[in-house]
């Protein structure tokens, strides 16, 4: 006997067979019907399968809020219980008629002589079926169960239809029968009818007699010796000629030969929108959706009398007009199927491909067209009933791969189905339906609740009337007003549109009309509400108006609501409102005439004799004379403005009557338009005339968006994942971005914090939304300039993943409406490139197409691309993001604004090569809102899935640096460091996919190779002697060290230009793939390969300076490892992952922590780090060890070791921060450790950058041997690089670090030259944080030097580089910058002084300002000097109090040093200013104390003595101070103007202003042969008190 093992669809079908697979074999293997409906009779046995409880189940989901989540847990149990029972049936030979709802139909058709025989063999299928599937036990505690009834005798069939679509219909006293028989039976039971029981062998089966001659049910099949149920199922085949004849397929119609004609006829039954899949060649996987959409079931009774060839042709008239009807309103006829007393159709609009406006209103006036046509016109129709629902369903393919139907499961299906018994004879329609169709409330009637069957909510229900006129006006209103909290966003172009309007009106005397023409969602409602507000203001009269779309079928509606709004006849009693008429029209118009106005305003004048003898047409333009005359004699008192609304609902009438009043009454008609509508002809040459002005509404900026989004959710700052979701489902669009941020406060997924509370440290990473939220940029809104407004900032909740945040309804729906647009081949490119993300390259694209190649796909693209729904990511139009923070222009001297207008010119940032276009990209993105967003979500879960694992496969191969940075791991050897992790749980779908134990320990090291020498530049290839010329002559002086670097860059690029060959394109992977890639993991369940990746792009986002969105992501990687436990002994991570990954999760923590101030948790993480590693950081000093490792290291150690020196280098970092003695104990042993540790790794480029820090570190504490001694290491190490990325990258900081030395020794120019070879490289390979350290080095240089203009290009440079990556650290030390030359930079301005404070107030009080003492030192003291020059002496009080708090917690580095000079210059005016009595809140300082800060700065300032002449200056005015001696306040306030010229005269260093404009080459700058220093180290005099 045949078995049910579940078949696996083949790769590609033929159409024929997948036709075949939606139909029944009565269909395939009958004959060709005629024009007119034809009975066909034969003998057969019907099984009818009942799934009960399904309808309970779906109520129980319904009454949950996630409609998608549950609709796709509801299609899949049903389509898998289905399948198997489907399977089961077709093993023994049953054909599957339908599955209608949660019913399946099955027939075996045969001789007569033959039916007992095939009934012990469907009863024998019956029992199997109940036996296996009989109860199905769900999650949600709702059994599914079966009831299922047997019927045999005489089977009717009938196929109805026209030519294009057609229906097959089994009828007859028997189908009633098994309808019977299901009713009659209990879950769990099989009941046989009647006529069933008196056609089988009956002894062969126990039975029990349920009512006579109606229906037994069967108990048990008796099988009595020799009776083998074998061999009877073996002779029933030879009933049956169309069962299988092998053993690949359970359908003989499979496999049928092609036939142009049977494909043309099994067409017929098919509907279009899934012909058209089936056509494109689309996977019967790809078929199935989740969309909302509107079920009409029409039902249809008979009389009893009539006979069945009329009842076929009554259901053949009834068809051809259901479908007419419906298809119209853009519907389709899904399905017929009788009934034991008529006949029911099941209708369906918005099934995929045929999504419109309006839905909802479509259905309900085709359901009465069709409800009027069955009552008028079929007269045997004993009761006309039908219900419509609308709601999301599960619109797809259910069954086996053999034999599978396109059915609708939902809710609503049930709903429709309960409502037709409920409401008999009526057009009834759900609550749902009724709001969404906008239809007038007086064309329903609400209907009384009922109790329905397995529903428990069936929420309030309507009677629907049909189109009805009401007596009335149109209401006077807007559909918006205005907000005067949320001012208008960029619309000052639409509002001159206006005003010029206005001008021409009062100029010219005639009428002005403005039409503002824009998509839904864009503003126009808005801009009209603005405008009413500013005409009103100006007192003027205006009359608003919204039109509908019902309007548009009124004649001449618009002109009269306008009108009886003029005369204000609409907001009075009907009773008053012929007396207001006539008083108003009284001395304007006769009095004989008033009866004109009777039809149009519903009032009754006497109609008078002149009136009686005017035909329509005279009546009609005497109307609107009249209108004229009036409207004349009122502009001369008043300006009148009529505003309308959605004017393409005005009727032609209506704009006819408007060329005429516009060219003769001097009135402003202000109208909105939406784009998509046609208009008629009289509105196309309205538009043409000279009256009338098309103003198109652009889309938003994307700043205004953001701060609209701002506005909306009552902050001044939102996260940049939440920038992020708005920008790419908004498009600018702010009504998308309004309702967007409503549902994002109705669903609470955010938090919100008071921005001015003092922020604390926190001790728990879990805890730091809030400040990392605070240590970015953000806007302070015009509407927040209140000073005791409070200002808030929000977070997303950590549980929380915008990514899975459904869309709203409404705007889902009109972006599926969109994509319903598109043929069905774009429809499925977008639906797959959606899965991908918001950014998609087309190989990937390619990968999830079955069946397509590349031509096929570039041609689809290529039309997408013309009409914007995608755009190539090199070519959009659309600009990104911009900062919230817009500066505004930088001011700069007469002299420096004509060089940059030279030609030869460029006023570009600090550039050093010309940079390329870009090259033809492969990669794309969505170009429209919310179409990605919705495409994705009408996947089912299970697809989903799969298209995710496909992408995540696919990525996963180039999940590494860019080839520019040869490959490897973003978190250094990372690939190598977890090759012995296994998952314990089992080989995961994931990595099976490639048929490898593991993807990270196969795939990925199979295709990340470690970077080598091998793989290095270009030049690498060339002789290793060139090599060895170099390293033979090791740098000895900074000088031989840049000549050497100029050389080897020149020397070893065939284009002379190294850094020009390639760039770093590691950011495009991180957004394209690495991102990408840890969402398609997590949506497949692979956490293990998800928490790899987080870390990937965490390290990924660090490298590129981004710490928000580096914590982001280590956010995620957090809630996928659980809540910590509060003892380490019991943690237990939910991810199994290895102690190199815990090590590196604490690593990336503890530099995302020290970004964001938070000093004392990143000082515990990295601790926690180092322990993890296997190198514990001692506590006391006599805890370091000094080892030396000889052996050679694996590469497993070579990834520890790199974190070790990572985690150290931090350590000495946080630790230097403050100036305790056991803090500077703790850093001096870190930059201890990590030199050891980096002479473990023996990686000359880990060495140069570890002697680096130590040169950083020694010369921030004074130590002036070490400094400099470590730097010549550095300089000595270099000499043996091979010159890769890395190696070229520790050259740029060791240049930076060169540079910041001869700084602080006051070799300006030199330190110049350094800064801009170093800047060059960084710039080329995209390392940000090292490009900001190089500018504020380059800056203080010139600075110092006096060249103003090349201060102002590295400013500018830095704020392009700062407002990328929203550094509030980088932001502080730019300000600082700013008052340097606001304050000593002759009157130069840079930023408004305005500017600079506000960003202080705001941030002061956050973690990673507070952490920065000595920044802040200088910005506290350059203000307090700022407010000195104005007298405000309170204020210089207040920062000079907050710079006395820092000055003990700086150190010697360059900005440590800078601030003490300010803080000294604050000093010394305070002391000068003390004798006035000027200060009230700081005691007063004696010379001698102030000397003591003097004698301070020399002790600790050994190492940066590019200060020591100009504080020596200062020191003298003090001591002239005490000798009371005058000093004049100018000269108090401007040392660098007095000391420093003083030094530069004596040295011959003033020189004129040398202009650095333009495009700054290394040309530009002297070659460091030729810079000759006049100071020397040892003749720096040391002014030490």
């Amino acid at each position: 006997m045949a078995t049910g093992k579940r078949e696996a669809a083949p790769p590609l079908w033929p159409v024929e067979a997948r036709l075949a697979a939606l139909l029944p074999d009565l269909l395939v293997f009958g004959k060709p019907r005629g024009a007119e409906p034809e009975l066909a009779t034969a003998q057969g046995v019907l099984l009818g399968v009942h799934v009960t409880g399904f309808t309970a189940l779906m109520d129980r989901f319904s009454l949950t809020c996630k409609s998608e989540h549950d609709m796709d847990k509801l299609a899949h149990i049903f389509s898998y219980y289905i399948s198997d029972i489907v399977e089961h049936v077709l093993c023994f030979g049953g054909d599957i008629l339908n599955i209608t709802g949660n019913v399946l139909l099955a027939l075996w058709t045969v001789e007569k002589n033959q039916l007992s025989d095939i009934i012990t063999l469907v009863a024998k299928c019956s029992l199997e079926i109940q036996e296996k599937f009989g109860i199905y036990h769900t999650r949600e505690g709702q059994d599914l169960q079966l009831k299922i009834g047997l019927s045999a005798g005489r089977i009717s069939q009938v196929i109805i239809g026209d030519e294009q679509r057609q229906h097959l219909l089994v009828i007859g006293r028997d189908v009633d029968g098994v309808q019977l028989a299901q009713r009659l039976a209990q879950a769990n039971e099989i009941v046989l009818s009647w006529n069933c029981w008196k056609l089988c062998e009956q002894y062969m089966f126990e039975v029990e007699i349920m009512r006579e001659d109606e229906a037994v049910k069967l108990r048990d099949m008796r099988i009595i010796d020799p009776f083998d149920f074998d061999e009877h199922f073996d002779k029933c085949l030879d009933y049956l000629p169309h069962y299988r004849t092998s053993a690949d397929t359970l359908r003989t119609a499979l496999e049928l030969d092609p036939d142009s004609a049977l494909e043309q006829t099994l067409r017929k039954h098919i509907m279009k929108n899934l012909l058209k899949k089936i056509d494109e060649g689309q996977p019967v996987e790809y078929v199935s959706e989740f969309r909302t959409v509107t079920i009409v079931l029409v039902s249809l009774e008979f009389h009893g009398a009539a006979w069945m060839l009329r009842l076929c042709h009554l259901i053949q008239e009834a068809a051809l007009y259901i479908s007419t009807a419906i298809e119209e309103g853009g519907g389709q006829l899904s399905r017929v199927f009788m009934f034991e007393k008529g006949c029911m159709f099941l209708c369906i609009f918005g099934l995929p491909g045929d999504k419109k406006p309006d839905e909802c209103a479509h259905a309900l006036e085709s359901s009465f067209s069709i409800f009027s046509f069955c009552w008028e016109n079929l007269a045997e129709t004993k009761l006309v009933s039908i219900s419509i629902t609308n709601g999301p369903v599960f619109c797809g393919v259910v069954g086996a791969v053999a034999r599978h139907e396109y059915t609708v499961i939902g809710p609503k299906v049930s709903l429709v189905a309960r409502m037709i018994t409920a409401y008999p004879g009526l057009v009834s329609c759900d609550e749902v339906t009724y709001l969404r169709s906008m239809l007038p409330a007086y064309n329903f009637k609400k209907l009384p609740e009922k109790m329905m069957k397995n529903i428990s909510n069936p929420g309030k229900m309507y009677e629907y009337l049909g189109h009805r006129r009401c007596v009335m006006f149109g209401k006077r209103h807007l559909a918006r007003e205005r907000d005067k909290n949320q001012p208008l966003l960029d619309r000052e172009k639409e509002l001159e549109a206006f005003r010029m309007a206005q001008q021409g009106c009062l100029h010219q005397k005639k009428g002005q009309a403005i039409l503002y023409e824009g998509g839904k969602g864009y503003g126009k409602s808005q801009l009209l509400a603005e405008i009413n507000f500013l005409a009103q203001k100006e007192g003027h009269r205006v009359l608003p108006l919204e039109l509908k779309e019902a309007d548009s079928k009124q004649c001449f509606y618009a002109i009269q609501t306008l009108m009886a709004m003029f005369f204000e006849i609409d907001i009075c009693p009907s009773y008053y409102r012929q007396e207001c008429l006539h008083r108003q029209l009284r001395g304007m118009v006769e009095e004989p005439l008033h009866c004109l106005f009777n039809d149009l305003f519903f009032v009754k004048f006497p109609l008078s004799l002149e009136v009686s003898h005017m035909d329509d047409l005279a009546r009609q333009k005497k109307v609107k004379a009249c209108f004229i005359q009036v409207l004349q004699e009122a502009v001369r008192e008043t300006p009148l403005i009529f505003l309308l609304d959605e004017a393409q609902y005005m009727d032609a009438a209506s704009w006819e009557f408007l060329s005429t009043l516009l060219s003769s009454v001097p009135i402003i008609m202000v109208m909105t338009l939406t784009p998509t509508f046609t208009l008629c002809g009289w509105a196309q040459r309205f538009l043409q005339s000279s009256q009338a002005t098309l103003v198109p509404i652009s889309m938003l900026a994307a700043t205004s968006l953001l701060r609209m989004a701002c506005w909306e959710l009552g902050v001044v700052s939102i996260p940049q994942e939440l920038q992020i979701y708005l920008l790419h489902r908004c498009f600018g669009n702010p009504l998308y971005c309004e309702v967007l941020c409503q549902d994002l406060l109705s669903k609470d997924v955010l938090l919100f914090h008071d921005l001015q509370k003092e922020e604390e440290e926190n001790s728990k990473w879990e805890t730091l939304s809030a400040s990392a939220m605070k240590s970015t940029m953000y806007s302070i809104s015009s509407a927040s300039s209140e000073e005791d407004q409070e200002l808030y900032v929000c977070t997303v909740k950590d549980d929380v993943n915008l990514d899975t945040v459904l869309l709203p309804p409404l705007l889902k729906e009109t972006a599926v409406n969109q994509l319903d647009q598109l043929s069905p081949e774009e429809q499925l490119l977008v639906k797959c490139a959606a899965v991908i993300g918001h950014s998609f390259h087309i190989d990937l694209l390619l990968h999830l197409l079955p069946g397509w190649d590349k031509n096929k796909l570039l041609q689809v693209l290529r039309a997408l691309v013309d009409i914007h729904v995608l755009h190539w990511l090199g070519k959009s139009q659309e600009l990104p993001a911009e900062p919230l923070l817009v500066p505004p222009s930088i001011k700069i001297i007469e002299q420096t604004k004509e060089k940059k207008r030279k030609p030869d010119t460029g006023s570009a940032p600090l550039r050093l090569h010309e940079e390329q276009p870009p090259p033809e990209t492969e990669v794309l993105e969505f170009g429209l809102p919310l179409l990605r967003e919705a495409a994705r979500e009408l996947w089912p879960k299970e697809q989903q899935i799969a298209l995710h694992l496909e992408c995540a496969c696919f990525l996963q191969d180039l999940a590494c640096r860019c080839g520019s940075c040869h490959g490897g791991d973003f978190v250094p050897f990372h690939r190598f460091a977890i090759c012995s992790t296994k998952c314990s749980s089992g080989t995961s779908r994931f990595c099976s996919y490639k048929d490898t134990g593991s993807v990270l320990t196969q795939v990925i090291t199979d295709k990340l190779q470690l970077p080598s020498p091998q793989d290095s530049f270009q030049f690498q290839t060339k002789p290793f002697s060139r090599q060895e010329t170099f390293s033979s002559d090791h740098c000895r002086t900074e000088e031989e060290f840049l000549d050497r670097v100029n050389r080897m860059l020149a020397q070893t690029s065939p284009e002379k230009d190294m850094l020009a060959a390639k760039s770093c394109h590691c950011e495009e992977i991180l957004k394209l793939v690495l991102s990408p890639l840890t969402q398609h993991c997590l949506v497949i369940g692979e956490t293990t390969c998800a928490f790899y990746y987080l870390l990937e792009a965490a390290a990924a986002s660090l490298d590129l300076a981004d710490n928000y969105m580096a914590f982001f992501y280590l956010r995620k990687a957090s809630s996928l490892l659980g809540q910590p436990s509060a003892f380490s002994f019991f943690r237990k991570h939910k991810v199994k992952i290895c102690q190199f990954e815990e090590a590196t999760f604490c690593s990336l923590r503890s530099e995302v922590c020290f970004n964001m101030g938070q000093i004392t948790l990143a000082k515990k993480l990295a601790r926690q780090a180092l322990r993890l590693l296997k190198r514990s950081f001692p506590w006391t000093w006599f805890g370091v060890l000094f080892q030396t490792f000889l052996e050679k290291y694996c590469k497993k150690k070579l990834a520890v070791l790199q974190q070790r020196v990572h985690c150290l280098s931090l350590l000495w970092q946080l630790y230097n921060l403050e100036t305790t003695t056991s803090n500077r104990r703790f850093a001096y042993l870190a930059t201890l450790m990590q030199k050891n540790s980096a002479e473990e790794f023996s990686n000359e480029a880990q060495v140069i950058s570890t002697y680096v820090d130590l040169s950083k570190y020694s010369q921030s504490m004074g130590d002036r041997e070490k400094w400099l001694h470590s730097e010549k290491m550095a300089i000595q190490k270099s000499s043996v690089c091979w010159f890769s990325r890395e190696e070229l990258l520790a050259t740029a900081q060791l240049m930076q670090a060169l540079a910041y030395t001869k700084l602080c020794l006051g070799h300006l120019d030199f330190s110049i030259s350094l800064g801009v070879q170093a800047y060059e490289i960084c710039r080329h390979f995209k390392k940000p944080a090292l490009e900001n350290l190089v500018l504020s080095v380059l800056f203080r240089s010139a600075f110092l030097k006096k060249k103003f203009d090349l201060c102002v290009h590295v400013l500018e440079s830095q704020w392009a580089l700062i407002s990328q990556g929203r550094d509030v650290l980088g932001l502080a030390c730019f300000y600082s910058a700013c008052l340097d030359l606001l304050l000593y930079g002759k009157g130069l301005l840079c930023r408004p002084f305005g500017e600079c404070l506000r960003f202080i107030q705001h941030y002061e009080h956050s973690c990673v300002l507070t952490s920065q003492s000595n920044v802040m030192l200088g910005v506290h003291s350059s203000l307090a000097i700022w407010f000195a020059q104005d007298s405000q002496w309170d204020l210089f009080e207040h920062h000079l109090s907050k710079a006395c708090q820092l000055v003990e917690r700086t150190n010697a580095s360059l900005f440590g040093s800078h601030g003490f000079v300010r803080f000294l210059e604050c000093q010394v005016l305070m002391l000068h200013k003390m004798p006035q009595s000027v200060f009230t809140h700081i005691p007063p300082e004696t010379c001698s104390q102030t000397l003591k800060y003097f004698k301070e700065f020399f002790s600790r300032c050994v190492t940066c003595p590019v200060y020591h002449q100009w504080v020596s200056e200062l020191k003298a005015s003090v001591m002239k101070c005490g000798k009371r001696e005058s000093m004049p306040l100018t000269n108090m306030l401007r040392p660098f103007d007095t000391c420093l010229t003083k030094i530069w005269m004596k040295e011959e260093f003033l020189e004129d202003n040398n202009s650095y404009e333009g495009h700054l080459g290394i040309e530009g700058f002297d070659r460091v042969a030729d810079v000759k220093e006049n100071m020397d180290e040892g003749e720096i005099q040391e002014c030490v008190c």
